[in-house]
């Protein structure tokens, strides 16, 4: 019973974390209401994230491979052509998220900014109308965090939420920030037709990757467009219509002439506008809402998934959050997350693949672990595809469990699963030698590499002599 409640749970976000919940909620049959501010759900995934970007870097790399064919485009008309593609595929995809699929599933969806009143209340559109409920789950997300930088805001910017609506292709891209949305668009824009310049402020681009994917990535990208590494943007000043940009790398400072400016620079969590000081819920110094391994908040009754609680900002992360946050906020159990098997891929190409703990990590935990590497160019698989740029490193502990998994390669984010399902159901890397893999495939990449293991085993240590005794007293 639901008592004086209007609601058993309420949803404030749109995304895919709160689109599970709101989703597994009404289908266990809980009331349910979903708050959203934007005029269509989805989230930044589909409007501005996933979605767009990887449809952008599909048809870049279409272009890039018929261009080494020798084709020669006309790359402004290809743009306009690929950003018709952009929103196809969004408006296809949003079907499945339209608002009125959610309310034939018994959910009431508002479309609003939700603050909180108290604990149990929110106040939509401040105070157009008031909805109540026993438990609420924030799935707001995060938006791009802006640098205070100089002339920026006046010469005018681009982010991930905006640079799939600009009509024509820049001639010049100037990208600020070397993580994933970063060089994912810096890539596909600079196969697109645009110059593009990468401006990184730390040692490496893609810094939370294995150091030899790093190193590996960075000399493949850079024969595709400049980056430069502790670099930072000081100011940008307009010049007879164009941008310049002033950069320092080290003690050396230069001018950049651009005509766009992309700012991925990392994100900031959607809470500025829920009143959460109101009710007391904890936040930390840049606003992320603190969670417990229930994903409670401060306020036992308030949940927090996604980008807002500041774990991992992946969508398959918010998803598996929603399902967990709805087996927790409904049905009143009490399971825990578990982050130690996450894994993502970075959309560039090659694609790299991250699971688990990289070697960096591994040496400042001080683990005793081994390394089994393998070049892309001993797989017959990718030499008849003529992609051998790319390795698999898989590291274990003494006992062959696998702590790390990483690879970088073509469509390494589809062959590396099976790693990702063997550390699931706790298989060692011995197993997945023993799998059986048609010949010649992407996949035997995997078991070429954990072949590594068994050849260290076999022959390279004391089982050798033991095996070399039993062959000759066997008879």
């Amino acid at each position: 019973m639901m008592g004086n409640f209007d609601y058993d749970l309420i949803v404030v976000g749109g995304g895919s974390g709160g689109l599970t919940i709101a989703a597994g909620a009404s289908s266990l049959g809980a009331k349910v209401a979903l708050v959203d501010k934007g005029t269509q759900l989805g989230g930044d995934c589909l409007h501005y994230g996933c979605v767009p970007s990887k449809t952008l870097i599909e048809e870049a790399n279409k272009l890039h491979q018929a261009v080494s064919l020798g084709y020669r485009p006309d790359y402004s008309k290809y743009f306009k052509q690929v950003q018709q593609r952009v929103r196809d595929v969004i408006a296809t995809i949003q079907h499945h998220d339209d608002a009125d699929r959610f309310r034939k599933m018994g959910v009431d969806v508002f479309q609003g900014t939700g603050s909180f009143l108290s604990k149990n209340e929110l106040a939509i559109n401040d105070g157009e109308k008031i909805i109540s409920g026993k438990r609420v789950v924030l799935a707001t997300g995060s938006r791009p965090f802006i640098p205070d930088i100089p002339g920026l805001k006046e010469a005018g910017y681009l982010t991930n939420k905006t640079i799939f609506d600009i009509e024509s292709l820049p001639e010049s891209l100037l990208v600020i920030g070397g993580g994933p949305i970063g060089i994912e668009l810096a890539q596909a824009f600079s196969r697109l037709g645009s110059k593009v310049t990468v401006v990184q402020k730390s040692e490496n681009i893609l810094a939370k990757e294995d150091n030899d994917i790093i190193h590996f990535a960075e000399n493949v990208l850079s024969e595709e467009f400049q980056i430069y590494r502790k670099a930072q943007l000081l100011e940008v000043t307009m010049k007879q219509g164009t941008k310049v940009a002033m950069v320092q790398v080290g003690n050396e400072k230069f001018t950049l002439q651009t005509d766009a400016v992309l700012v991925a620079t990392g994100r900031v969590p959607n809470t500025n506008q829920l009143s959460l000081d109101r009710i007391g819920v904890a936040t930390d110094k840049k606003g992320y809402v603190k969670v417990n391994k229930l994903l409670q908040t401060s306020i036992p009754s308030v949940y927090a998934v996604g980008d807002v609680n500041g774990s991992f900002p992946f969508t398959h992360v918010a998803g598996m959050e929603g399902k967990l946050a709805v087996q927790n906020a409904v049905l009143g159990l009490r399971r825990k997350i578990n982050y130690k098997q996450i894994p993502w891929v970075t959309y560039s190409s090659p694609e790299i693949f991250h699971m688990g703990l990289t070697e960096q990590e591994a040496i400042e935990e001080g683990l005793h672990y081994k390394v089994y590497k393998m070049k892309l160019s001993e797989v017959d698989r990718f030499v008849t595809a003529n992609s051998t740029k790319g390795f698999v490193k898989l590291m274990t502990d003494k006992k062959g469990t696998i702590i790390g998994a990483h690879a970088i390669g073509r469509g390494a984010g589809d062959w590396m699963q099976e790693v990702v399902a063997a550390i699931h159901f706790g298989k060692r890397i011995g197993d997945l030698s023993m799998v059986i893999h048609p010949y010649p495939n992407h996949a035997a990449a995997v078991q070429r590499t954990a072949d590594l293991y068994w050849r260290e085993k076999l022959f390279e240590g004391k089982l050798t002599k033991l095996i070399k005794k039993y062959i000759n007293l066997f008879r």
